[in-house]
Parts: C-alpha cells; sequence; structure tokens
C-alpha cells in the first residue's frame, strides 16, 4: 500500500479557493484505533467555519490542515488493543478533522459497525447532523405530546431532529420556504413559511408550543420567546449570542458511538431518513463548501471518495 493518500487541506484559513487536493502521508493506526479507508465524507457548515478561520474548542489547526468531521468506509488496519473491528469491517465514524481524505486513523471508540442496508452517503453523512439533532432531543426533553418549533427545519440538523421528534409523539411544526413545505410534511411536520409574520402563522396552526429548536439563525430565538412559556425548552445551535440574551439554551453535540450507533439502528430500520440533496468528488471540494455557504437547500452535502467494495 502507498504510504501516502490524497486529501483536501487547507495552508492558511480563507475562502473555498483555499481547499487544495494533494498527496499527504497516510496517518498511522493507533494501538487503540482503527484505519479507515473513506468512502464518503459529510460536508458541514463547521468544516467551512473551520476553513474560514475558526478553532474547534479543543483542537490544534497545523497546516497542511486536512478539513472534514465525519465519514463512512472500510477498516483497512487495526491496532494491536482493538476488540470487535478488523480489516474489511464497514463503519461510520467522526473525527473533529481530517475526513475529507483516502484514509482517516481515529480511535476504535469513534467508530460504529454500518449495516450492509445502510448506503454509503447516508452513512457517511449520519454523525455530525445526526448527533447534534439527538443531543438537542435530549436536552429539551421531547416527549409525546409536546408541539415543538422547529427552524430550520429543512437543513441536515433540522430534518434529523424533526423526524427523532416525530417518532417520539409530538407534534412537529416546522420553518421553511415553500419549496420545502412538501418534504416537511413527508417527514410527518406542520410546515410554515419563514420570514415577516411567521409568529401569526404558527399560531394559526396551533394554540400552543412547548418546545422551540433553532437550527437556521436569523433571530428566530426572538419568535420562540413569544410562543414557548419556558426559555429552558428553547434551543439553538447557530445564534450563541442570542441565547445568551434572552436566557435560552445553547446545544453542543456530545458525539459518541453509543449516540451514532442508535442513529444507525433507525436508519437501518427506516425509523430515520438521511437527505442527500447532492455529491461531489473529492476534487470538487471548494464546491461543496460553496454550496454548504448558501444555507440553502435541504438535507446533506457529501463527498465521494473512495470506491464502494
Amino acid at each position: 500500500m502507498s504510504a501516502t493518500m490524497r486529501a483536501a487541506s487547507i495552508d492558511a484559513f480563507g475562502p473555498p479557493d483555499v481547499l487544495r487536493v494533494r498527496d499527504l502521508a497516510r496517518p498511522d493506526v493507533l494501538d487503540d484505533g482503527v484505519l479507515v479507508r473513506v468512502i464518503a465524507a459529510g460536508v458541514q457548515v463547521t468544516d467551512a467555519a473551520i476553513r474560514a478561520g475558526w478553532t474547534p474548542p479543543g483542537a490544534v489547526i497545523r497546516f497542511p490542515q486536512v478539513l472534514g468531521n465525519e465519514f463512512s468506509g472500510v477498516v483497512e488496519k487495526v491496532g494491536v488493543d482493538v476488540r470487535g473491528f478488523e480489516p474489511g469491517d464497514q463503519v461510520a465514524g467522526f473525527n473533529v478533522l481530517g475526513c475529507y481524505a483516502e484514509y482517516v486513523a481515529v480511535p476504535q471508540s469513534q467508530v460504529v459497525a454500518k449495516p450492509q442496508s445502510v448506503a454509503w452517503q447516508a452513512a457517511g453523512a449520519l454523525s455530525a447532523s445526526g448527533q447534534t439533532a439527538h443531543t438537542a432531543l435530549e436536552d429539551l426533553a421531547v416527549q409525546g405530546g409536546d408541539v415543538v418549533l422547529v427552524h430550520g427545519a429543512a437543513g441536515g440538523v433540522g430534518t434529523v431532529f424533526t423526524q427523532l421528534a416525530v417518532r417520539a409523539g409530538a407534534t412537529v411544526i416546522g420553518t421553511a420556504s415553500a419549496s420545502n413545505h412538501d418534504h416537511l410534511r413527508a417527514l410527518g411536520a406542520i410546515p410554515v413559511r419563514y420570514g415577516d409574520g411567521q409568529v401569526d402563522r404558527i399560531r394559526a396552526v396551533s394554540s400552543r408550543v412547548d418546545v422551540a429548536f433553532d437550527a437556521a439563525g436569523h433571530e428566530n430565538l426572538r419568535t420562540a420567546i413569544e410562543l414557548v412559556a419556558d426559555r429552558d425548552r428553547i434551543a439553538t445551535i447557530v445564534d450563541m449570542a442570542l441565547a445568551h440574551e434572552l436566557g435560552c439554551r445553547i446545544v453542543r453535540s456530545r458525539r459518541s458511538a453509543n449516540r451514532l450507533a442508535d442513529l444507525m439502528d433507525r436508519l437501518a430500520d427506516g425509523d430515520l431518513g438521511i437527505h442527500i440533496r447532492r455529491t461531489y468528488r473529492l476534487d470538487e471540494v471548494g464546491d461543496a463548501h460553496r454550496d454548504v455557504e448558501t444555507g440553502h437547500g435541504r438535507g446533506k452535502i457529501v463527498l465521494e471518495i473512495g470506491d464502494a467494495p
């Protein structure tokens, strides 16, 4: 096997044009880790923020820095202390950085088995948005009978949160553009057009709202506090400063193999769907970042990196 791999990395912070696909050294497997040949990698707004200059808490950026924080692939090699995985296993996983590459090395605690029935693209785009939505559902204590408002319901995190809340027995009202309303209905939500006047439109479909989850920003928390009495049941993953000002929750994903495995089981059972709105080749990574930064469109963007077995 070649000691190098193709990967998308940056030498400096900046716009999508700073992304460059090049040959880099293939990472070494850790004693408690696995080396995975990557088939697909999800593209996140978070990745674009890192490219532009943001550093995630606890992370260290070293140029050339490979981006990407979720993946699916095939185990190539396992560390001496690894139990439960072996070469040839199909897996999905996560890492703060390094996933836009032909190979990624991660601790075994950051990978789970991928069932044969789950598509590579869906598995590769499951972790980041899925685990954030799963964490939000937990933090907001969504349960059967709740009426839940979701801002940005058609986006990557919003679509997963909406499905999880519906499965929990909640009534979900989702704000989105009119072009995404049929999509939200298919997920089991009641769609409402976002923008000026949305408070009245939301009240027109429900006399009460118990929970609000903001996955869109645009000061939607101000709408939420007009509708939800308990600010501890209002949360955002986008508008942190406004959340501090208004006394609402901020959701930060608590990623774990157990959380990802639960989502993977739901995906395999048909209780959860991951909508892939577009795929790009690794060489098109700049275009993928431009796409995700528009903030428009439903579902997830994926880089296709390797050939499926």
